[in-house]
C-alpha cells in the first residue's frame, strides 16, 4: 500500500548492528549467516535502544542476517514494534573473501587491495559499491512508500549498506563512501522533505563511541632509558 504520508517529513535511522565475533577476529562476513552479536555487541544494541527511546520510531526494518536482526530486536522490543525482513539490505557479498580475515588479505591478496583502493570496481563473484548502493536505496525507497513503515522508520544493517546509503543522499561519488567511519551500534540519521535536498542531522553516533579511548603515551627516550638502564649508552 503506498503511503498517504509521503508528501510530509521523513526521518530515516540507519543503524549498524552491534559487534560481532567476527568483528573482534577481523574477519569478512560478507552475506554468512550465523554470525552473533558478542556479549558486548548485546549490551551495545541494547544501550542504543535505550538513547533512541525518546525518538518516535514508526517502524523496525531490518537486514535478515542475524547481526542485524538481534540489534533490531533491541530497538523493537522497546516499542512493541514487530521487526519486518528486507533481503536487500544485506552486507555485501564479497564472494571468496567471506569467511577471510582482511589484514592477511591487505598483506597477501593484491586483488583484495585494488578492491580497497576502488570500491566501484569488483572480481567476478564479488559486488561492487555501485550495485550494492543501488540495491539498498532501492529498498529503502520501496518501504518509505509504505503506509506501515511511517514517518520514523529505523533500517537496521551494516557498514557499507549504511555508508552506501549516506553517500546517495549526501550527493557524494559512491567510491567515497568507503571514507566514512560507521562503528558498531550506532546510528545515522536523515531528514527528507518534499522540495528540499536531504538533511544529514548524524553520521555514526552511538552512545558510547568504539573510538573514543583514552590516548597511549608515548615514552620519550630519557624515560626509556630510566626504564631500561641496560639500553642506555655507557658513560
Amino acid at each position: 500500500m503506498e503511503s498517504t504520508q509521503k508528501n510530509m517529513k521523513q526521518t530515516l535511522l540507519f543503524i549498524r548492528h552491534g559487534q560481532t565475533t567476527w568483528n573482534v577476529e577481523h574477519r569478512l562476513p560478507g552475506q554468512l549467516s550465523g554470525i552473533p552479536l558478542t556479549e558486548a555487541g548485546c549490551e551495545q544494541a541494547e544501550r542504543l535502544a535505550e538513547a533512541l527511546k525518546i525518538l518516535p520510531i514508526t517502524a523496525v526494518i531490518s537486514s535478515p542476517l542475524e547481526r542485524a536482526r538481534e540489534t533490531a530486536g533491541y530497538l523493537a522490543r522497546a516499542r512493541e514494534l514487530p521487526v519486518m525482513l528486507e533481503d536487500d539490505l544485506k552486507d555485501t557479498d564479497v564472494g571468496q573473501w567471506a569467511g577471510k580475515n582482511y589484514n592477511e588479505l591487505r598483506k597477501e591478496d593484491p586483488a583484495w587491495k585494488e578492491f580497497v583502493r576502488d570500491p566501484t570496481i569488483a572480481p567476478d563473484g564479488v559486488e561492487n559499491f555501485p550495485q550494492v548502493q543501488q540495491r539498498v536505496v532501492a529498498a529503502v525507497e520501496r518501504w518509505l512508500k509504505r503506509e506501515e513503515t511511517g514517518n520514523y522508520p529505523a533500517f537496521v544493517a551494516h557498514a557499507d549498506v549504511i555508508k552506501l546509503l549516506l553517500a546517495h543522499y549526501m550527493g557524494t561519488e559512491t567510491a567515497r563512501a568507503g571514507w566514512l567511519f560507521i562503528d558498531n551500534a550506532s546510528v545515522s540519521i536523515v531528514e527528507l522533505e518534499p522540495e528540499q535536498r536531504p538533511h544529514i542531522v548524524s553520521i555514526g553516533w552511538s552512545p558510547r563511541p568504539g573510538w573514543l579511548k583514552p590516548p597511549v603515551a608515548v615514552p620519550t627516550q630519557a624515560e626509556e632509558r630510566v626504564e631500561n638502564p641496560s639500553d642506555s649508552p655507557p658513560v
